[in-house]
């Protein structure tokens, strides 16, 4: 490995993006935006178009499904003290060219550092904060520190965000990336170019679902003058929520979303943070995937963008999060839940993030691994290798 001072002294480049005209290849119900909600003809918010999300007001449910429960001493706060999840050093590739593989590397949370054997870097949903909150003393806290800082990333050539709430977008983050990779462009989803402006970041494509934009990068100086890296860049669907103001004020102003990239042969899809069926409030020990609720709706969305854009090479998808489920499995994703994802989506192989860094929800920290493996036997598939965790800082090759 060079270090990365060497690495960037050869790396002159310029980035071009275009953004396509129309949507092509989408599932025929997209066509109509079924996901916007207008107001007298002007756009207003975005919702989930499905029977898979349920219905009700989010801050309404929350207190009564989490923080009565937790006042009442029926819902426990996990321990994190009991995390045994791994913090080590990133190691990054030589150069653009170093390695015929695809290259993903976990930073933490949803946090995935991809080297495509193209020459192309990907940076997913950002965040090196300590807490992930409007404020910095209060919040959730990490109890696993990030591997590394902005500044010792090499290259980053594109910033994809899922949506806007904090443990996905952080304000200091981006604006550490662009001070150290000014030419880094980010990637968002309606309604957040906006957000990106007024923080000071130029370098912003905004698209809706099923959208796609195209990158090029040509590099100015050292061994690879002149060569040139083409990537695809696609918006897509996922069961989600947004906002970044307490008690809902902003919420579902901004658009959630998944992401596909795709550069040379390789193709990524990136699940951010999805739900993927609502599950109502069932006895504690009841399987929810069991036959007396196989009936609950579950989102299209995910078998779609397997026929339309799929299959992938690799899936960064999330496996925690998730208790109560009854709170959050219209939104978060359970590791039953991912295993359905990654099969629908028609991904090859795949990462579990969206846990191991911060305790959102109640859950143990040490269960989603525990219970991909679960999920993964129950549908038959081969329990190492295929749909797998690893330690934050960790590098797998596809």
């Amino acid at each position: 490995m060079t270090s990365i001072s060497s690495l960037k002294q050869t790396l002159y480049y310029e980035i071009a993006v275009s953004k396509l005209q129309g949507r092509i290849n989408l599932p025929e119900e997209a066509v109509s935006n079924p996901h916007h909600i207008y107001k007298q003809g002007i756009f207003h918010r975005f919702r989930n178009p499905y029977p898979s999300y349920g219905e009700h007001p989010e801050f309404v449910h929350y207190l009564k499904n989490v923080v009565w429960p937790v006042i009442r001493g029926e819902l426990q706060v996990p321990d994190t003290t009991l995390s045994k999840i791994a913090v080590r050093k990133p190691q990054w590739l030589p150069h653009r060219k170093a390695s015929t593989k695809l290259r993903a590397t976990w930073l933490g949370h949803a946090c995935y550092y991809v080297e495509f054997p193209s020459g192309l870097r990907v940076l997913f949903d950002p965040v090196f904060e300590d807490r992930c909150s409007p404020v910095s003393f209060l919040g959730p806290r990490r109890f696993t520190q990030p591997p590394c800082d902005v500044k010792d990333i090499p290259v980053i050539d594109a910033v994809l965000i899922s949506h806007s709430h904090y443990d996905h977008l952080s304000h200091n983050s981006v604006l550490e990336i662009q001070k150290a990779h000014p030419q880094a462009q980010f990637f968002v989803g309606l309604g957040l170019e906006k957000w990106f402006r007024n923080a000071g970041l130029n370098n912003v494509t905004e698209l809706d679902w099923w959208e796609d934009a195209e990158m090029t990068i040509k590099a100015q100086g050292g061994d690879s003058k002149g060569e040139t890296i083409q990537a695809r860049l696609s918006c897509l669907p996922c069961q989600h929520t947004s906002g970044r103001i307490p008690f809902d004020v902003d919420r579902d102003t901004t658009l959630w979303a998944s992401w596909a990239v795709q550069s040379g042969d390789k193709k990524v899809w990136f699940g951010g943070d999805t739900g993927y069926r609502a599950v109502p409030n069932i006895p504690k020990a009841s399987d929810d995937y069991g036959p007396d609720w196989d009936h609950l709706p579950r989102c299209p969305q995910f078998k779609q963008i397997g026929e339309h854009r799929g299959p992938f090479d690799l899936g960064l998808i999330p496996i925690g999060a998730y208790y109560p489920r009854v709170a959050f499995s219209a939104m978060h994703a359970n590791p039953f839940d991912s295993v359905e994802i990654f099969t629908d989506t028609k991904c090859k192989r795949a990462m579990g993030i969206h846990w191991g860094t911060w305790a959102l929800t109640h859950e143990e920290v040490q269960e989603p691994p525990k219970i991909l493996k679960e999920a993964l036997r129950r549908k038959g598939i081969p329990e190492d290798g295929v749909f797998d965790v690893c330690d934050i800082g960790e590098s797998r090759e596809f």
